[in-house]
Protein backbone atom coordinates (compact mmCIF):
# COMPACT_ATOMS: atom_id res chain seq x y z
CA UNK A 1 0.00 0.00 0.00
CA UNK A 2 1.09 3.53 -0.21
CA UNK A 3 1.17 5.60 3.00
CA UNK A 4 -0.22 9.33 2.82
CA UNK A 5 2.00 11.62 5.38
CA UNK A 6 1.24 14.78 6.44
CA UNK A 7 4.11 17.06 7.97
CA UNK A 8 2.53 19.82 9.88
CA UNK A 9 5.51 22.22 10.74
CA UNK A 10 5.73 26.26 11.18
CA UNK A 11 9.48 26.15 10.27
CA UNK A 12 10.00 25.56 6.86
CA UNK A 13 13.73 23.72 7.52
CA UNK A 14 12.31 20.89 10.16
CA UNK A 15 9.54 20.13 7.57
CA UNK A 16 12.12 19.45 5.01
CA UNK A 17 13.93 17.57 7.53
CA UNK A 18 11.45 15.53 8.69
CA UNK A 19 9.65 14.74 4.88
CA UNK A 20 13.82 13.67 4.00
CA UNK A 21 13.39 11.69 7.08
CA UNK A 22 10.20 9.81 5.82
CA UNK A 23 11.25 9.69 1.92
CA UNK A 24 14.26 7.42 3.36
CA UNK A 25 12.69 5.61 5.59
CA UNK A 26 10.58 4.12 3.01
CA UNK A 27 13.37 3.64 0.57
CA UNK A 28 15.07 1.79 3.34
CA UNK A 29 11.98 -0.33 4.26
CA UNK A 30 10.90 -0.50 0.02
CA UNK A 31 7.57 1.16 1.31
CA UNK A 32 6.02 3.67 -0.79
CA UNK A 33 4.65 7.24 0.54
CA UNK A 34 2.61 10.28 -0.30
CA UNK A 35 4.24 13.40 1.41
CA UNK A 36 2.38 16.58 1.87
CA UNK A 37 3.90 19.82 4.05
CA UNK A 38 2.08 21.89 6.02
CA UNK A 39 3.04 25.19 7.68
CA UNK A 40 0.42 25.22 9.99
CA UNK A 41 -2.71 23.28 11.44
CA UNK A 42 -5.18 25.64 10.21
CA UNK A 43 -3.60 24.76 6.52
CA UNK A 44 -3.96 20.77 7.29
CA UNK A 45 -7.63 20.60 8.34
CA UNK A 46 -8.52 23.03 5.34
CA UNK A 47 -6.86 19.87 2.55
CA UNK A 48 -8.35 17.28 5.15
CA UNK A 49 -11.02 18.70 4.77
CA UNK A 50 -11.04 17.68 0.79
CA UNK A 51 -9.66 14.91 1.24
CA UNK A 52 -9.47 12.42 4.36
CA UNK A 53 -6.65 9.96 3.70
CA UNK A 54 -3.80 10.59 5.93
CA UNK A 55 -2.33 7.64 7.22
CA UNK A 56 0.48 9.08 9.39
CA UNK A 57 0.70 12.77 10.90
CA UNK A 58 4.00 14.08 12.44
CA UNK A 59 2.75 17.16 14.02
CA UNK A 60 4.83 19.88 15.42
CA UNK A 61 3.26 20.85 18.84
CA UNK A 62 4.36 24.85 19.41
CA UNK A 63 3.36 26.88 15.92
CA UNK A 64 1.46 29.81 15.84
CA UNK A 65 -2.42 30.06 15.94
CA UNK A 66 -3.92 26.05 16.53
CA UNK A 67 -1.42 23.89 18.22
CA UNK A 68 -0.44 20.77 17.12
CA UNK A 69 -2.12 18.89 20.29
CA UNK A 70 -5.54 21.13 19.50
CA UNK A 71 -5.46 20.05 15.81
CA UNK A 72 -5.24 16.57 17.00
CA UNK A 73 -8.12 16.67 19.03
CA UNK A 74 -10.50 17.94 15.99
CA UNK A 75 -9.13 15.24 13.82
CA UNK A 76 -10.16 12.65 15.96
CA UNK A 77 -13.87 13.46 16.59
CA UNK A 78 -14.25 11.85 13.10
CA UNK A 79 -10.79 9.89 12.60
CA UNK A 80 -9.78 7.25 14.91
CA UNK A 81 -7.24 5.40 12.76
CA UNK A 82 -4.70 8.33 11.47
CA UNK A 83 -1.27 7.44 13.89
CA UNK A 84 -0.54 10.82 15.41
CA UNK A 85 3.06 11.18 15.92
CA UNK A 86 3.80 14.58 18.17
CA UNK A 87 6.98 16.48 17.37
CA UNK A 88 8.20 18.69 20.33
CA UNK A 89 10.75 20.36 21.99
CA UNK A 90 9.45 20.00 25.33
CA UNK A 91 8.07 16.70 27.51
CA UNK A 92 5.36 19.00 29.19
CA UNK A 93 2.77 18.06 26.75
CA UNK A 94 2.66 14.16 26.96
CA UNK A 95 -0.30 14.21 29.20
CA UNK A 96 -2.49 15.60 26.84
CA UNK A 97 -1.19 13.49 23.91
CA UNK A 98 -2.82 10.44 25.93
CA UNK A 99 -6.25 12.17 25.19
CA UNK A 100 -5.71 11.97 20.80
CA UNK A 101 -4.00 8.61 21.72
CA UNK A 102 -1.02 9.51 20.19
CA UNK A 103 1.67 7.32 18.97
CA UNK A 104 4.97 8.05 19.79
CA UNK A 105 6.19 11.71 21.20
CA UNK A 106 9.82 12.52 19.22
CA UNK A 107 11.90 15.07 20.95
CA UNK A 108 13.22 17.75 18.86
CA UNK A 109 16.28 17.61 17.39
CA UNK A 110 14.52 14.81 15.41
CA UNK A 111 16.57 11.24 15.15
CA UNK A 112 16.58 9.33 12.17
CA UNK A 113 16.86 6.22 13.85
CA UNK A 114 14.07 7.18 16.51
CA UNK A 115 11.74 8.29 13.68
CA UNK A 116 12.24 5.22 11.54
CA UNK A 117 11.52 3.07 14.85
CA UNK A 118 8.39 4.96 15.40
CA UNK A 119 7.18 5.27 11.59
CA UNK A 120 7.92 1.09 11.51
CA UNK A 121 5.15 1.06 14.57
CA UNK A 122 2.94 3.16 12.80
CA UNK A 123 2.92 1.17 9.83
CA UNK A 124 2.40 -2.13 12.00
CA UNK A 125 -0.89 -0.37 13.31
CA UNK A 126 -2.15 0.59 10.19
CA UNK A 127 -1.77 -3.22 9.07
CA UNK A 128 -4.03 -3.95 12.66
CA UNK A 129 -6.53 -1.59 11.74
CA UNK A 130 -7.72 -3.31 8.58
CA UNK A 131 -8.32 -6.93 11.00
CA UNK A 132 -12.44 -7.30 11.25
CA UNK A 133 -14.15 -9.70 13.88
CA UNK A 134 -16.98 -11.50 11.84
CA UNK A 135 -19.83 -12.07 14.32
CA UNK A 136 -22.97 -14.38 13.90
CA UNK A 137 -25.47 -11.93 15.98
CA UNK A 138 -29.36 -11.56 15.22
CA UNK A 139 -29.23 -14.64 12.50
CA UNK A 140 -27.20 -12.22 10.43
CA UNK A 141 -23.43 -12.23 10.04
CA UNK A 142 -21.79 -8.85 11.04
CA UNK A 143 -17.84 -7.56 10.69
CA UNK A 144 -16.66 -5.52 13.19
CA UNK A 145 -13.01 -3.63 12.70
CA UNK A 146 -11.39 -4.36 15.62
CA UNK A 147 -9.85 -0.95 16.14
CA UNK A 148 -13.61 -0.06 16.71
CA UNK A 149 -13.83 -2.30 19.65
CA UNK A 150 -14.17 -0.76 23.15
CA UNK A 151 -14.63 -3.94 25.35
CA UNK A 152 -17.08 -6.95 25.70
CA UNK A 153 -18.50 -7.95 28.60
CA UNK A 154 -19.76 -11.43 29.77
CA UNK A 155 -23.40 -12.27 30.29
CA UNK A 156 -24.64 -15.67 30.90
CA UNK A 157 -23.56 -17.84 27.74
CA UNK A 158 -23.42 -14.51 25.64
CA UNK A 159 -20.63 -12.28 25.28
CA UNK A 160 -21.63 -8.37 24.06
CA UNK A 161 -18.98 -6.84 21.99
CA UNK A 162 -19.47 -3.31 22.52
CA UNK A 163 -17.85 -1.15 19.02
CA UNK A 164 -19.92 1.54 17.20
CA UNK A 165 -22.97 -0.55 17.67
CA UNK A 166 -22.88 -3.35 20.03
CA UNK A 167 -23.20 -7.05 19.16
CA UNK A 168 -24.40 -9.96 21.38
CA UNK A 169 -23.11 -13.07 20.65
CA UNK A 170 -23.29 -16.48 22.22
CA UNK A 171 -19.62 -17.79 22.76
CA UNK A 172 -17.04 -17.68 25.50
CA UNK A 173 -15.04 -14.40 26.45
CA UNK A 174 -11.94 -17.11 25.67
CA UNK A 175 -13.27 -17.93 21.95
CA UNK A 176 -13.60 -14.01 21.62
CA UNK A 177 -9.88 -13.28 22.65
CA UNK A 178 -8.23 -15.80 20.21
CA UNK A 179 -9.88 -13.88 17.51
CA UNK A 180 -8.36 -10.06 19.21
CA UNK A 181 -5.05 -8.55 19.10
CA UNK A 182 -2.67 -7.44 22.18
CA UNK A 183 -4.51 -4.53 22.11
CA UNK A 184 -7.15 -6.44 24.16
CA UNK A 185 -6.58 -7.11 27.81
CA UNK A 186 -9.16 -9.76 30.08
CA UNK A 187 -9.79 -8.01 33.14
CA UNK A 188 -11.03 -11.16 35.31
CA UNK A 189 -13.53 -13.53 34.28
CA UNK A 190 -16.58 -11.41 33.02
CA UNK A 191 -14.71 -8.38 30.53
CA UNK A 192 -11.95 -7.86 27.96
CA UNK A 193 -10.87 -4.14 26.96
CA UNK A 194 -9.02 -2.12 24.49
CA UNK A 195 -5.87 -0.89 26.09
CA UNK A 196 -5.37 1.75 23.65
CA UNK A 197 -8.90 3.28 24.71
CA UNK A 198 -7.97 3.63 28.01
CA UNK A 199 -7.97 6.58 29.97
CA UNK A 200 -7.44 6.19 33.28
CA UNK A 201 -6.98 3.29 35.65
CA UNK A 202 -7.61 2.95 39.74
CA UNK A 203 -8.02 0.63 42.08
CA UNK A 204 -11.67 -0.12 41.74
CA UNK A 205 -12.31 0.50 37.82
CA UNK A 206 -10.96 1.07 34.32
CA UNK A 207 -12.36 4.31 32.87
CA UNK A 208 -12.40 4.41 29.15
CA UNK A 209 -11.70 7.71 26.90
CA UNK A 210 -15.81 7.53 26.20
CA UNK A 211 -16.46 8.17 29.70
CA UNK A 212 -17.20 4.05 29.83
CA UNK A 213 -16.63 2.74 33.45
CA UNK A 214 -15.26 -1.25 33.74
CA UNK A 215 -15.09 -2.51 37.09
CA UNK A 216 -11.65 -4.28 38.25
CA UNK A 217 -12.18 -7.74 40.07
CA UNK A 218 -9.88 -7.44 43.60
CA UNK A 219 -6.24 -8.02 42.66
CA UNK A 220 -6.01 -6.93 38.68
CA UNK A 221 -4.89 -3.55 38.86
CA UNK A 222 -0.98 -4.22 38.48
CA UNK A 223 -1.63 -6.29 35.75
CA UNK A 224 -3.95 -4.27 33.94
CA UNK A 225 -0.86 -1.20 34.56
CA UNK A 226 1.56 -3.97 32.84
CA UNK A 227 -0.54 -4.18 29.94
CA UNK A 228 -0.87 -1.53 28.83
CA UNK A 229 3.13 -0.47 29.81
CA UNK A 230 3.64 -4.11 28.12
CA UNK A 231 2.12 -2.68 25.00
CA UNK A 232 4.10 0.37 24.85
Amino acid sequence: MEYSVAVCDDMEADRRLVSGMVRDWAERTGRAVRIAQFPSSESFLFEYGERKDFDILLLDIEMGGMDGVTMAKTLRRENGTAQIIFITGYSDYIAEGYEVEALHYLMKPVREEKLFSVLDRAAERIAKNGRVLTLETGGETVRAPIYEIRYAEVFGNYVTVHAKRDYTVKMTLGRLMEELDERFYRVGRSAAVNLTLISRVTRTQILLRDGTAIPIPRGAYEGVNRAIIDMG
